[in-house]
């Protein structure tokens, strides 16, 4: 929640938010919902713009207490009035982005979207979300790919998947994508039943598993292959089964039953942890 009269948490809070967002608009389940985010962004830039100034403004009338690492005051001085000077130039354009913005939300604002035509070209294939990184965790994925390739990472990143408790879990959570959920920048790359998205940009790193498949045992050194998908009663017991993980917490991530997918070799890396996409 913002506090309105504490500028560092604001700010910080404003950042997560932005990130959250570049992360839920890689995808939209409703084409009609585009219209109301560009007025959220709108409105967003518009105080973008008056914090910019802002900013500027504290810069000039703090001048006189600004210092260089030396303790020269003229020094501080002048670069408090350039650091005044750039926030004043990326306010100016500002008012080319709220312009834009305001022209695009006047033309989706005239739309009216259609259902989307239904697909008959078989059975529609769907994708759950097995793991999803950001920060300095994506950062060791990142770099991962650039030495060894995308095919290295996913098998690092399988190392996440606990079978059926990851799609149950996905499946309770709304974790389940009609495709691989990608944005503009976004990056993807296939290996077996996964798919990988990643973001160098934005710092993010998503795999994905298409759902009721099974992975080569080869893939993650599994010495016994995954079961056939289980039937409806077994759902439920599935379902029971992860609750019960949740309430006892890290130690009781795989199930008492020993019906896991996956049987891991002996002295095989455990996975560091494990997450859903947002």
């Amino acid at each position: 929640m913002p506090t309105f009269d504490a500028p560092l948490a604001d700010a910080a809070e404003a950042s997560a938010t932005l990130r959250g967002l570049a992360h839920a608009t890689r995808t939209f389940e409703s084409p009609a919902d585009t219209y109301p985010v560009i007025g959220e962004l709108l409105a967003g830039v518009r105080s973008l713009r008056q914090v910019l100034d802002q900013l500027a403004a504290a810069h000039i009338n703090a001048r006189v207490r600004a210092h260089d690492d030396a303790g020269n005051q003229a020094a501080g001085a002048t670069s408090a009035l350039a650091a005044a000077d750039e926030l004043h130039q990326a306010g100016t354009l500002l008012d080319t982005v709220e312009w834009r913005l305001d022209a695009a939300s006047q033309h989706s604002g005239r739309i009216a979207w259609h259902r989307a035509p239904a697909v008959e070209d078989g059975p529609a294939r769907r994708w759950v979300s097995v793991v999803f990184l950001e920060g300095s965790e994506a950062d060791e994925v990142l770099e991962l790919i650039d030495r060894d390739g995308t095919d290295a990472a996913i098998e690092h990143l399988a190392g996440h998947d606990y079978g059926a408790e990851i799609t149950q879990a996905a499946l309770e959570n709304g974790y389940v994508y009609d495709e691989p959920p990608t944005g503009v920048l976004d990056k993807v790359a296939t290996h077996d039943v996964y798919t990988l998205t990643y973001n160098p940009f934005l710092g993010h790193v998503s795999l994905l598993r298409e759902h009721d498949t099974v992975p080569d045992p080869a893939l993650l050194g599994i010495d016994t292959p995954a079961s056939a998908p289980a039937s409806e009663s077994g759902r439920e017991a599935e379902r029971a089964a992860h609750k019960s993980t949740h309430a006892v917490g890290p130690a009781g991530n795989r199930r008492r039953d020993g019906a896991d997918w996956f049987t891991r070799r002996p002295g095989a890396a455990s996975a560091q942890g494990r997450g859903l996409a947002l």
